[in-house]
């Protein structure tokens, strides 16, 4: 299957021929942390593919209040859900961890949809495994205790980066989980006490990603699964 890195699952997932058409459409950006590609109910003029950054999409609550639904990384794109509702935003999309990413103006993207069935259905699989993401998102923050919850997010942040190590602070960490700072210090610093994980001035790493699967809830395994159903690596 070759090394994943510096690819995007969706675009490598397209029949060739489509990659070929976007391609000369696509430009590289690289995303700053903390940056805000869009904010709810603004119009969405471009799609981003990661290959290196990570995007959150919050909701956020009248008071300024945010939380976290799902990430976006190399295996998928932002923006895309715009195109249902007229091209605007449904949520706030955040860069959480900095890096590089395609960038593709969404009237192309609109066009490639009505040309091509099968890209269609593909962005339609996209989708369904987003939304499978957002679902298991709000059970798990409802259910599931503050150190299960921290496993869980460092593995999908983990998996969208490709790399064992990235910035995340225990601030930016309990504002995506909709917990107090001190909450997730003390599940950081459970799972940093196993050996799993090494937290040293805002900069994670995995050291042990078995052992986080372990002490992760289902919640991971449930959304890699519907991921590697929905939308294979493609072959480059």
């Amino acid at each position: 299957m070759g090394d994943r890195r510096g690819h995007n699952r969706l675009l490598a997932s397209l029949d060739p021929e489509i990659r070929d058409r976007l391609g000369p459409h696509l430009r590289s950006a690289e995303l700053k942390h903390g940056s805000v590609l869009f904010e709810p109910g603004q119009e969405v003029t471009a799609a981003h593919f990661p290959v290196g950054a990570v995007v959150s999409l919050l909701v956020v609550a009248s008071d300024g209040r945010q939380v976290e639904l799902a990430t976006v990384g190399r295996e998928g794109a932002v923006g895309v859900p715009a195109l249902l509702d007229g091209s605007h935003a449904i949520w706030r999309a955040l860069v959480q961890v900095p890096g590089a990413a395609f960038v593709l103006p969404l009237e192309i993207l609109e066009r490639e949809i009505e040309r091509s069935p099968s890209f269609k259905e593909m962005l339609d699989r996209y989708f369904f495994a987003l939304m499978s993401q957002v679902g298991q998102a709000v059970a798990c923050n409802r259910l599931h205790p503050v150190e299960q919850r921290t496993a869980r997010w460092l593995l999908l942040t983990h998996d969208r980066v490709g790399e064992d190590e990235f910035a995340a602070t225990h601030q930016f960490l309990s504002e995506m989980l909709g917990v107090r700072r001190a909450s997730v210090t003390e599940a950081a610093g459970v799972i940093q006490g196993r050996g799993l994980i090494e937290y040293h001035r805002g900069r994670m790493r995995i050291k042990d990603r078995a052992g986080l699967e372990e002490a992760s809830c289902e919640c991971y395994e449930t959304v890699r699964r519907v991921y590697d159903r929905v939308l294979p690596w493609g072959s480059s």
